[in-house]
């Protein structure tokens, strides 16, 4: 055996067993093998600068500006928050390079062969609500470029429906560019992660050089930075800019919660550790803050060419009078939102309810189903006040996710030390059918850490937890998990138990 051979087997590992015949399995849910592993540093940076080249990663920093802050504090935010959620990120990383599986296979070893269900269905609720706002985003900015070739589209079919109702508020024509978007997402989930992977590896770099154009182009309109970047905040003392800082720091780490439980969906494809872990490090951070800043300049330079502060860059672009320039850019919205629609909020809520029913729903019946949810949530009725629906939304559900997050990475890297037995996560009566399928340690700590995190919302005298819910349910589920799983804990498998021993012994050895 080369050298290469075996640093890969010690790396990697592969099922062996016939478990194909166990209702918890199906080709969507089967570990990836070891020689279709092959997304590089470059696809794991792709995929996070096309992620983040969105228009909500655009608008970031309009709300914490609203909020008080100036520009410089509202960017240091946003690093710091992606900085942070950066490391939840990469522990739940590690189990999907390693043993090929996505996110709701890796948390059934936590929370059970049935147990897994719930993370995976709150992900997945989140995830649609994230879909149908990004579709509704997507629509608009192909209901702009249409009208930038046929002038007449907006009022083609009539004027906005004016009568009460659901679709009250916009044009026919609004909600068929929703519709053809949303169908374009769906299309994409069928051509599959192959299809995801080549449309990430183009629309990154094309997407950063058009933001880049848009930049300089509103500098040299504006011949300056304008009113925003001259702002001093309204925050005088550290007492005053505390309160405000904590919660948008949260909601900072809540944009991105959901990918630090589902990354395994991403990373089961990973050639390696190393290069999974370089292309999140390079790209997620920086990325965000260099976007966010954008979207702070151009906006401050729109205020001098155009008199108003223009935070949506699909109105910036439909003030243009070129229709060259206005189909180009709205192009580029469109291949940015698609390409953070897909990956951040289609390809875990697929694999979750493949996951709950694997003889019924594979992973393209998932997306659909994703995308049908995404419509029923109204997301142009969420995005009539998108700032405080967005941030309010993401404050909130952050204590949930946080929560997950902490029995995930406690049962893996504390309790298990990183080891799993690969076949039993696809038996019902493995090691990890705990009872009837349920670990109920992992539920009870999850519980808790949702509890604490949300409780302010309802008892004023703990609503300074709530300002820090993703924290809250984080540490809160994590050690409450370790102290269940310590004081009651399920059987093990031998091999783990000895491998488990062995560790022990040869590390005191050492010692």
């Amino acid at each position: 055996m080369s050298g290469s051979e075996t640093r890969i087997k010690s790396v990697f590992v592969e099922l062996h067993e016939d478990v194909s015949a166990s209702p918890l399995w199906n080709s969507d849910l089967a570990p990836v093998p070891i020689s279709k592993r092959n997304w590089t540093t470059y696809n794991y940076a792709a995929l996070w600068i096309s992620m983040a080249h969105c228009i909500p990663t655009y608008m970031l920093a309009s709300s914490l500006i609203g909020s008080g802050m100036n520009w410089r504090q509202a960017l240091v935010t946003i690093l710091l928050g992606n900085t942070i959620v950066l490391v939840p990120i990469l522990l739940n990383s590690h189990p999907g390079t390693k043993y090929g599986i996505p996110f709701p296979v890796f948390a059934r070893a936590s929370y059970g062969t049935v147990g897994s269900n719930l993370p995976a269905l709150m992900r997945a609720v989140v995830a649609c609500g994230w879909f149908g706002i990004q579709a509704w985003i997507g629509g608009q900015a192909l209901h702009v470029l249409f009208t930038s070739m046929l002038p007449a589209w907006p009022t083609l079919l009539g004027g906005p429906v004016t009568s009460p109702g659901i679709i009250s508020g916009h044009s026919p024509t609004e909600y068929i560019s929703f519709l053809l978007f949303w169908a374009l997402n769906i299309y994409i989930v069928y051509r599959g992660m192959d299809l995801l992977r080549r449309v990430e590896n183009w629309a990154a770099p094309f997407v950063l050089v058009m933001a880049l154009a848009l930049m300089i182009w509103a500098l040299w309109k504006a011949k300056g930075l304008g009113l925003i970047m001259e702002s001093q905040g309204r925050f005088n003392s550290l007492s005053s800019f505390m309160p405000v800082f904590i919660p948008s720091l949260t909601a900072m780490i809540g944009y991105w919660a959901t990918l630090s439980l589902n990354m395994p969906d991403f990373t089961r494809f990973g050639r390696s550790q190393r290069e999974q872990i370089v292309g999140q490090v390079v790209a997620l951070p920086t990325t965000m803050t260099v976007f966010a800043a954008m979207g702070v300049i151009i906006t401050s330079a729109s205020a001098i060419i155009y008199g108003r502060l223009i935070w949506d860059p699909v109105l910036l672009i439909g003030e243009f009078r070129q229709p060259v320039v206005v189909a180009i850019s709205m192009f580029t919205v469109v291949v940015a939102t698609l390409s953070v629609n897909i990956a951040a909020n289609v390809v875990s809520p697929a694999n979750d309810f493949a996951n709950a029913f694997p003889r019924w729903i594979t992973f393209s019946l998932g997306g659909l189903l994703t995308g049908i949810l995404g419509i029923l949530m109204q997301p142009w009725r969420l995005l009539a006040d998108p700032s405080q629906y967005i941030f309010s939304w993401l404050l909130g559900y952050s204590g949930g996710l946080g929560s997950i997050a902490g029995v995930l990475i406690a049962d893996y890297w504390i309790v298990r030390r990183a080891r799993l037995e690969l076949a039993d996560l696809y038996l019902t009566d493995g090691i990890y059918s705990y009872a009837k399928g349920w670990n109920w340690r992992a539920v009870a700590a999850t519980l808790l850490g949702c509890g604490l995190a949300w409780g302010g919302l309802v008892i004023p005298a703990i609503r300074p937890l709530y300002d820090y819910a993703w924290f809250v349910g984080l540490f809160v589920s994590g050690i409450s998990y370790v102290f269940l799983m310590r004081i009651s804990a399920p059987p093990v498998s031998t091999k783990i138990a000895s491998e488990s021993a062995a560790i022990a012994s040869e590390e005191s050895t050492n010692g």
